[in-house]
């Protein structure tokens, strides 16, 4: 019997043999991309839309090979002995999403030296690989956790595939503060730091329960967001935020950031992938006619990202109300100028983004 069960169980071989061409062939994708990158105007900009349009597919192609290899299946046999029960489901999911996370790294890896160029910062590759793999493997943990329960018999019904969905797209989002703490390096602002925070968030108008410092000395990523349910608003900042931009443009930075809270942008976004992951989840289940629901998923979508971009514009329209539009431009203006970044402007808008091009946004409010 143990020699049948031997016999039966996934060679962990392949998979991995795939998983090594893979991540070569991931870092000649971040090899060129970064090239070009490097060479066309606004190479900031460029280097985003590289990691959004080129390596994330990328690594979702990886983990979907993976799986079709059964990545998983093999490493829950090696490690317990079979593939059955919520343990093994968890341990192959995990295995096939770190899988793909590490293909995604090996991807990213040769981008660093090109982003340490166009924006002259100190970037060391190893501390930026290692930032980025503790988030690659905290989020394979929570991802795995959330869908295991799909491999259990009795869940993996209709209804129990949509309410998997919306429990983890909500949890995601809701359970946000934690996670972006569980996977980033953080500080508690203390003595001035938090005085001039207190202040700063007074002027802008935001309420939130608490604020982070997240370390971005060598990257020098000067971000402000809030996240968490009501009651439960956690603001994180950089530490380049508080080091690179005066009192004046912070304060415009975090209003709007309350303009953000004031026209729900968060929960139109978690509320965009739930409509249309749905009827996707429905399409691929063979749960009704197939195009169909493609077809109202990507409905759903658009009509989501569009009501996004519309909350986006609200928000900025609420922190000009409250420090006046000049300075809220001045604000974004610095923001592109620290990141070294050309505010982008399109005469269309991109039907598949959920935010506003950022030149274009600076336009509206020198227009008001």
């Amino acid at each position: 019997m143990s020699a049948v069960a031997l016999q039966s169980a996934p060679s962990l071989a392949p998979p991995l043999a795939v998983l090594a061409v893979l991540a070569v062939l991931g870092i000649g994708v971040g090899a060129v991309g970064s090239i070009v990158a490097r060479r066309l105007p606004n190479p900031v900009g460029k280097y985003r839309l590289l990691y959004v349009g080129v390596l994330l597919p990328f690594a979702l192609l990886a983990y979907g090979l993976l799986a079709l290899l059964s990545l998983g299946d093999a490493v829950a046999a090696a490690v317990l002995g079979g593939t059955e029960g919520v343990a093994a489901a968890a341990l192959a999911d995990f295995a096939e999403l770190l899988g793909a996370g590490l293909v995604g790294l090996a991807a990213y890896a040769p981008t660093i030296r090109g982003i340490r160029a166009v924006r002259d910062i100190e970037l060391s590759t190893g501390r930026a690989l290692a930032r980025m793999a503790r988030y690659v493997l905290g989020l394979s943990v929570i991802v795995a956790g959330a869908i295991a329960p799909l491999h259990v018999t009795g869940v993996a019904s209709p209804l129990g595939l949509v309410g998997v969905l919306v429990v983890f797209v909500v949890g995601l989002f809701g359970g946000a503060p934690w996670i972006v703490a569980a996977v980033r390096s953080t500080t508690t602002p203390t003595g001035e730091t938090r005085d001039r925070l207190d202040t700063l968030r007074e002027q802008a108008g935001l309420d939130v329960r608490d604020t982070v410092i997240l370390d971005t000395d060598d990257e020098e990523t000067a971000t402000a967001h809030v996240r968490g349910p009501p009651g439960y608003r956690r603001l994180f900042v950089t530490s380049t935020f508080l080091d690179r931009f005066d009192d004046e443009t912070a304060a415009a930075l975090l209003a709007m950031q309350a303009g953000q809270i004031e026209t729900r942008v968060q929960p139109l976004r978690a509320a965009s992938v739930v409509a249309a992951g749905v009827p996707l989840v429905a399409s691929v289940a063979g749960w009704g006619p197939r195009w169909v629901l493609l077809g109202i998923a990507v409905l759903a979508l658009l009509g989501g990202f569009w009501g996004c971009r519309r909350a986006l514009r609200a928000a900025d329209d609420h922190a000009a109300a409250r420090l006046g539009a000049d300075s809220v431009a001045d604000a974004l203006d610095r923001y592109a100028a620290v990141h070294e970044m050309e505010p982008t402007r399109r005469r269309i808008p991109n039907p598949l983004s959920v935010s506003v091009a950022l030149g274009d946004r600076i336009d509206r409010l020198r227009g008001r």
